[in-house]
């Protein structure tokens, strides 16, 4: 790897590590785990980076280097998780296992980064960039879809949650 390379990775972990941190527990729960995708995920960045051309921006490459990192981490652990849920069943169904609904904030983060978790990779990438407030544009290009398609699937996302983290509590 080149300095220019090894420079690049320094600068992406400067400026982004806090949220490749955040993104890992995204789409990590088990505390050991998400060390181990966290680790994944710098090392593909740093192996990437040598083809990183800049026709995306460091932030977009990174991002997107991390989110495919992630992606292979749920193929290889989904027979030992919990089924991927898509929207309309997550939207349909009464609830996950074992919750019980509780007004209390922080366990309101909690059903929701456990929604969130149950997502399809797809879903739970767009959610993920979103709560990172990365806009539209920067979503299309990590995920390949179009700005008009990541703008309609965050608001029927957050609506869906919306709905249901109302009901759990409306039930309390």
């Amino acid at each position: 790897m080149g300095q220019t390379s090894q420079n690049l990775y320094n600068t992406a972990v400067a400026e982004y590590g806090r949220a490749l941190d955040r993104l890992a527990a995204g789409y990590e729960a088990d505390p050991d785990k998400r060390h181990d995708l966290r680790q994944e995920i710098h090392l593909q960045l740093w192996k990437s980076l040598a083809g990183f051309d800049g026709r995306c921006s460091l932030k977009t490459w990174t991002f997107r280097v991390a989110h495919n990192a992630a992606v292979s981490h749920l193929h290889r652990e989904r027979r030992k998780r919990l089924l991927f849920v898509s929207l309309e069943e997550l939207e349909q169904s009464p609830g996950l296992p074992g919750w019980e609904p509780d007004i209390d904030r922080e366990r309101a983060l909690a059903r929701l980064s456990g929604l969130i978790h149950a997502l399809k990779p797809l879903d739970r990438q767009i959610m993920l960039s979103y709560l990172e407030e990365l806009d539209n544009a920067t979503i299309a290009e990590i995920t390949g879809l179009s700005a008009a398609n990541v703008a309609m699937k965050v608001h029927r996302i957050k609506t869906i949650l919306s709905r249901r983290l109302l009901r759990e509590e409306n039930r309390a």
